[in-house]
């Protein structure tokens, strides 16, 4: 899987807004931007984002296990 790109934050006061590919994402207040911010520094920012925003994966795991060329896997 590739490694999450296109992921920008920018810091407004007390929010986070993160844009994906220049469209706003998600925006973070509070405590959740907070806890942002301190773990953007220690990790990965471009898979932080990923994970905050939900694109790190996209729920169509168990779709496509129930598949019919994936049942005997």
């Amino acid at each position: 899987m590739p490694a999450p790109s296109g992921f920008a934050y920018a810091v407004r006061g007390a929010e986070v807004r993160i844009t994906h590919h220049g469209r706003h994402a998600t925006t973070l207040r509070g405590a959740a931007a907070r806890e942002f911010l301190a773990q953007v520094d220690a990790g990965d920012p471009q898979l932080l984002m990923a994970r905050v925003t939900g694109s790190y994966r996209r729920g169509n795991e168990r779709v496509a296990r129930e598949h019919p060329r994936n049942r005997g896997r």
